[in-house]
């Protein structure tokens, strides 16, 4: 069986573009799947506290969750996945468009009727013997103005209890499919069926999956397929799959914006209250700005999202921003005590933690969570580990998984129907030399050409060399769900639309290194001292040097009252390099010309200035 566009009816996509509508068509869908999946039974998921602990018994009797020390860490348990399944497949993960032109270069695409017929073979009986759950959930609060509805159908049951922390997950988001709303379909195999095309039982595993892994979005009809993985953002379809790949296509044709941002409020001590929007490539420090702890008096931030959000000119002329998710999926090595101390508070209790270490006493350890590490563990892969070991006791991409309002600094109006008003963007990425701390764009277009030329070095979140430097345009790179250039000319669009109401934009470098690979800025609390620059040029009451990067802070408009930083490091991260910058305007045009002449003119334009301003910069 091919998986269906719900109706022979329903017009192509070369005449209309959405997913299905209404109850009957979920319904549909649903006998549509069973009968190609060939599960044992359905369950339709209520999002209830004794459906949570009912599926959350069923895992840990078959060996897929270990319970944690219930003092330790109240209602929190342990997964450990397949070693073959510990990250995002960004080589297998594909976009459908009808034209292979609108996926773009940085996007794998597939024939969407090729893909079908694929899926169609991979999906068959892939569910025997297993139970099929049905799980309605809601990006953003119910009923807001942005706030998007979807299913997803899935043999996990990891699955459906990270989904029910991730989103508004249940009954009410069930109830709020009306006969004419629109919602996005997801499904979803571990490819690990327990009965065999004779009918003979399989033995299970207590982390399934397939060898064979596919995740695949049709922008057209809105379908997001996910075959062979149970793993994070190839299996919770929610996130990265539905809340960037196919809501930036949404987006992009009602007039919003799906972005790999976080969402802060920062409040001065003055009183004053800005909000901020911030995008960086996973794994670079994302969490710890949304829940950064000021090292300076008076200053207070508050945490809106740490991942995803969803921005859209509001009726004030201003770009207002909401959180589509209901919870964190943070990266745990590097996270401590001292690095994070709001991440560590969040995830005490109530969290799913993935391909971490357990230490003896039922607690959960990684690597950075403690200055030494314990004298004995069980490591990600449950074995037993001591330091001495010579290999990580977590992966290092290991996780947990918490509800967002277990933080002790999420924001009052976090969950907001409409959101809050974005004052400033911020762009930033892992960059060792070249990229100063901080730089503020002249104006909207420049703020596009920092975001278009994000580069960061690669880390344990995504496939490739640990450490190689990549293009990450506003550190959408895995995400965007269309070409990348028509990404940009929709960012110059929507900052046509709000002009004068736009928010500033700025750049900047927590991991600057000096000549013998040490980091030159302490980082983690003390970047509150970059916000304050920031915050001072929103309300003009600091200067800025003109560089041909962009506006760079002057050495005594920055707060480094306290710090031990030498001149040299402070000239390595408040100045520019020409021959450096040089070299990078290179690579900028090397990655510019990846876009077959779909680039923008102004961001053309924007790349010449800067080539031309370099030349003559001592």
């Amino acid at each position: 069986m091919t998986p269906s566009t719900f109706s022979p009816a329903l017009p192509g996509p070369s005449l209309r573009t959405g997913g299905p509508r209404g109850r009957q068509a979920l319904e549909s869908w649903v006998r549509d799947m069973r009968v190609l999946a060939q599960p044992d039974r359905i369950v339709w998921i209520d999002g209830s506290e004794a459906e949570r602990q009912r599926i959350t018994d069923e895992m840990v009797r078959a060996g897929s969750l270990i319970p944690l020390d219930p003092e330790l860490r109240p209602g929190s348990h342990l997964a450990r996945s397949d070693p073959d399944d510990v990250a995002r497949v960004e080589d297998r993960t594909f976009i459908c468009a009808e034209r292979e032109a609108d996926a773009g270069p940085t996007n794998n695409w597939r024939d969407p009727a090729a893909m079908r017929e694929e899926l169609g073979a991979r999906f068959a009986g892939a569910m025997r013997g297993r139970t099929m759950y049905v799980v309605p959930f809601s990006m953003g609060p119910l009923g807001g103005a942005i706030s998007q509805l979807g299913v997803q159908v899935t043999d996990s049951p990891y699955v459906v209890l990270s989904t029910r922390i991730m989103t508004r997950m249940g009954a009410a988001a069930l109830a709020a499919i009306g006969p004419d709303t629109e919602w996005v379909p997801a499904a979803h195999t571990v490819g690990m069926p327990l009965v065999a095309d004779d009918g003979a039982a399989l033995p299970d595993v207590p982390w399934p999956s397939n060898a064979v892994k596919i995740i695949a979005h049709f922008p057209e009809t809105r379908e997001i397929w996910s075959y062979g993985s149970g793993y994070g953002g190839n299996a919770l379809l929610a996130k990265k799959c539905f809340a960037l790949r196919i809501a930036s296509v949404m987006a992009r044709e009602e007039g919003w914006l799906a972005e790999h941002m976080l969402l802060l409020r920062l409040t001065s001590p003055a009183g004053r209250t800005h909000h901020i929007a911030a995008a960086f490539p996973s794994a670079c420090g994302k969490t710890n700005f949304a829940m950064l702890t000021p090292s300076r008096p008076g200053w207070k931030v508050e945490t809106i999202g740490d991942d995803i959000a969803w921005l859209r000119p509001g009726e004030d002329g201003r770009l207002w921003a909401i959180n589509p998710e209901a919870g964190f999926f943070g990266v745990a090595p590097g996270t401590g005590e001292t690095t994070n101390p709001t991440a560590m508070a969040t995830m005490r209790s109530n969290t799913i933690f993935t391909n971490v270490a357990l230490t003896p006493e039922g607690d959960v350890w990684w690597e950075g969570r403690t200055p030494e590490p314990p004298a004995e563990l069980t490591d990600w892969r449950g074995l037993p580990w001591t330091p001495a070991s010579g290999r990580p006791a977590a992966h290092p991409n290991a996780r947990f998984t918490s509800p967002a309002d277990q933080c002790p600094t999420i924001s009052s109006d976090w969950d907001t129907l409409d959101g809050v008003p974005i004052d400033a963007i911020v762009f930033g990425g892992r960059r060792a030399s070249n990229v100063p701390l901080v730089s503020e764009a002249a104006d909207w277009t420049d703020g596009v050409f920092m975001g278009a030329t994000i580069a960061s070095e690669q880390t344990a979140a995504a496939e490739g060399p640990v450490g190689e430097l990549r293009f990450d345009p506003f550190a959408m790179l895995p995400f965007c769900g269309y070409d990348m250039a028509d990404h940009w000319a929709h960012w110059l669009e929507i900052g046509g639309r709000l002009g004068r109401h736009a928010p500033r934009v700025f750049r900047v470098n927590w991991f600057r290194k000096d000549d013998e690979g040490r980091y030159v800025w302490p980082g983690f609390g003390d970047n509150i001292r970059v916000l304050d620059w920031i915050v001072r040029r929103l309300e003009h009451e600091v200067g800025a040097a003109v560089s041909p990067i962009g506006l760079l802070p002057r050495r005594h408009d920055l707060d480094l009252a306290g710090l031990d930083l030498s001149d040299a490091a402070v000239r390595t991260m408040l100045t520019l390099d020409p021959r450096g910058w040089r070299s990078e305007a290179r690579r900028i045009e090397q990655h510019f010309g990846r876009f077959d002449g779909n680039l923008p003119a102004p961001l053309a334009r924007r790349l010449r200035k800067l080539q031309h301003d370099l030349a003559d910069y001592a």
